[in-house]
């Protein structure tokens, strides 16, 4: 009761727009946890169902990794990276893309919702509509894909022989968390497209999944210019490409400072702001189909 009281009076000497903000994200949080409750409430009333089919996403999602294992029995190396090197890529950047799809992967069925007028129902209930659009049928069965990286980054941490240190210790769990706010944050800015361009959720997929499958494999197998387009412009190198390359002492192919390996949180936040803003201007410009 003290604690809340004190987040109370806390709450009250912020400034107002401080205020309001955080109270957005508060009823966001709460809305989408609630929601994502009920979803896995009805998914686990099938029990065997989501068994299967939280085995098949497993296996599905695990043929991606297989599809490399292939590549290896003809070769030794790609890109001048060995199996362990491109699984300890592959590892981080799976298991970050899938936190990301986990929580926001229903996002690309804002186009449908927006064509057949049903995204109207959402606008009237009292509860944000963001935290509405990336719970709605919220899958557990997308843990699967979470599970297959995390599995697939153990190997890699046991296969490779790298000289950790407390800042390289440090690094793993920061590129997993700082990469599945990036992917969240290309999973909301992609919704807000499709206040434009209604049918664009294969747009949407091909910078989440698509991204997703290009951070698999090391920088050096992509032309320079896409490398500078994947740091630059649309920043996935910050998912995995930059933070893994300094922990397996390998130079980056733009020759970027050491230290930029750790700015994925920073770049994180900046996507995130920037998700948020086009999430805001695409719901301004939204008008209902009338119907």
């Amino acid at each position: 009761m003290a604690s809340q009281v004190e987040g109370r009076v806390a709450d009250a000497s912020w400034p107002a727009p401080r205020q309001r903000a955080y109270a957005r994200v508060r009823d966001g949080l709460r809305a989408y946890r609630m929601i994502a409750a009920m979803w896995i409430r009805s998914t686990m009333a099938y029990r065997a169902s989501f068994a299967m089919t939280l085995f098949g996403n497993f296996v599905m999602t695990g043929l991606d990794f297989v599809t490399i294992l292939l590549m290896f029995s003809q070769v030794d190396w790609l890109g001048g990276y060995s199996l362990p090197e491109v699984a300890f890529l592959y590892g981080l950047g799976g298991t970050a893309f899938g936190l990301a799809d986990l929580g926001f992967g229903t996002m690309d069925r804002l186009g449908r919702r927006v064509r057949d007028g049903t995204f109207d129902t959402l606008l009237v209930r009292p509860v944000p509509v963001l935290a509405q659009v990336a719970a709605d049928r919220f899958a557990v069965r997308r843990i699967g894909r979470v599970t297959q990286g995390l599995l697939v980054l153990g190997y890699a941490l046991v296969a490779l022989d790298i000289s950790w240190t407390p800042l390289k210790v440090l690094l793993i769990p920061l590129a997993l968390l700082s990469g599945g706010a990036i992917f969240g944050a290309v999973f909301v800015a992609g919704a807000a497209f499709q206040f434009v361009a209604q049918d664009a959720s294969e747009v949407q997929n091909s910078f989440t999944y698509g991204g997703s499958t290009l951070l698999q494999y090391p920088p050096t197998v992509f032309a320079k210019d896409l490398v500078r387009g994947v740091t630059f412009v649309f920043p996935l190198a910050f998912v995995n490409w930059l933070p893994a390359l300094y922990v397996l002492g390998r130079p980056y192919p733009l020759d970027l400072p050491t230290w930029v390996a750790f700015t994925p949180p920073l770049v994180a936040a900046v996507c995130c702001v920037l998700a948020g803003l086009a999430w805001r201007a695409g719901l301004r410009s939204y008008r209902s189909t009338g119907s």
